[in-house]
Formats: C-alpha cells, sequence, structure tokens
C-alpha cells in the first residue's frame, strides 16, 4: 500500500560492544527515518504522531517497512477509523537512549501532538546502566515537554531475554513503569507482549519481528493509543 511516503537516509553510525554474544544480538546499522503522510483525499493533517525508536519501529529486515512496520500498521488503523493525524516513523536501527538524546531535537524539528519512546533495548543487550538508560529516558520526556507542553507521550516498555543475566533483567525491566510513574508518561508495558521469543513471530536472528510480529505489536499499541487519538 502506498503512504506518499517520503525518505531522508541519516548518517551510519558504528557502536562496539563489550563482547562477541551481545555484538550477535545486533546487526549492521540501517538507518532510515521516513514520513507516513495521510491519505491523499485532500484533507490536512491536523495533528501528528512520531514514533521515536531503534530498529524495532524502523521495521529493520522487513521487505517493506513502510508498508509492514508497526507505526505503519498504525497508520492504516488511523486511516480506517478516520481520524485526521498523520504518523511519523523516526525509528534508527542500532540506537540507543543516548543516541536518541543527541537526534532528539533535530527530531522535533517535526512538533508532536503525540510522542511515542520506544528506545532502550539496545541499552539492554550492550548491557548499558540501567540508571543511565533511566536518565535518558526522563530527560528525552522533559525535552518533549519543553518544546511540546501539550503533547501526549507514550513510553513503550521492554525486557531483556533472561539468559543475559536475571538481575540484569529485572533491573532493565523495572526502568519503564518507574519512569511512566515519574513523568505522568503512559506506559505500553511491554511492545514485543505476545513476540519476543516467538520464533514464528521473529526473522532468523530471532530478535526482530517479521511482518505478522509487528502485527501483533500493531495490536499491543493500538490498544493503548487509541484513546489518546
Amino acid at each position: 500500500m502506498n503512504f506518499g511516503r517520503t525518505y531522508t537516509k541519516m548518517p551510519k553510525t558504528t557502536q562496539k560492544s563489550s563482547t562477541g554474544r551481545i555484538r550477535a544480538f545486533l546487526p549492521g546499522l540501517v538507518a532510515i527515518f521516513f514520513t507516513l503522510l495521510p491519505p491523499a483525499s485532500g484533507a490536512a493533517a491536523e495533528s501528528t504522531i512520531i514514533f521515536f525508536g531503534d530498529s524495532l519501529t524502523a521495521g529493520y529486515g522487513l521487505t517493506n517497512p513502510a508498508a509492514e512496520s508497526y507505526p505503519a500498521l498504525i497508520h492504516e488503523r488511523i486511516r480506517a477509523a478516520g481520524l485526521a493525524w498523520r504518523v511519523v516513523n523516526a525509528g534508527l536501527s542500532g540506537e540507543t537512549t543516548a543516541g536518541g538524546l543527541r537526534r532528539l531535537d533535530w527530531t522535533l524539528r517535526t512538533p508532536p501532538d503525540l510522542f511515542v519512546l520506544a528506545l532502550g533495548a539496545n541499552d539492554g543487550l550492550r548491557g548499558i546502566s540501567p540508571s543511565l538508560m533511566r536518565a535518558n529516558l526522563e530527560e528525552m520526556i522533559d525535552r518533549v515537554r519543553r518544546r511540546r507542553p501539550d503533547a501526549r507521550i507514550v513510553l513503550a516498555g521492554m525486557q531483556m531475554p533472561p539468559e543475559l543475566g536475571p538481575e540484569h533483567a529485572a533491573a532493565f525491566a523495572r526502568v519503564f513503569p518507574e519512569v511512566a510513574s515519574k513523568t505522568g508518561a503512559t506506559l505500553i508495558p511491554f511492545l514485543l507482549e505476545g513476540v519476543g521469543g516467538v520464533a514464528e513471530l521473529n526473522q532468523g536472528d530471532r530478535i526482530h519481528p517479521n511482518p505478522a510480529g509487528h502485527a501483533m505489536m500493531a495490536d499491543t499499541v493500538w490498544k493503548i493509543l487509541r484513546p489518546l487519538l
């Protein structure tokens, strides 16, 4: 399906992980920023949603991310509901919360009315301190609010595979509900609910969802977003 999309390539980045095992979780970085525009009906978009995330948001490994990624599927549902919103997919593969903080001001050149923050997975896989991740998430939310005081903010929670260490996984998982509680952001408890660890819903790397996995992610996200639109 054609969304009238506009592509802008972003610079590739290189980041090293501490162990070969962690590197196995991280594919080559592919950076694409694309905008999903409203349907060609002549009606102007009244409001903007920005999905600000990593490869899960960018649709890494999909044949057509502009049609198959979960933000694209959310856009389809918005059009079907006749709502006057446009969707901006600001997913960047390989992104950490620190990287997100660095590029946030550039992204906010497009003022959001609803901002979905879906970063942190790469922090967890690379063993970055949960306290540092927490500080970065809180600063990003604060910065969005300073720029757009009336914007609604949604924080997508993540979890780590238990084989990365139970203490690390537990400390990581606690960050998202605690940040949401502190900042007043609306929480998606787990972006990969029903998808993480399910072989038939993921690509061969067992990390990135396939089209069916993205469809389930869209279901999870839509339940939270629909009342906010």
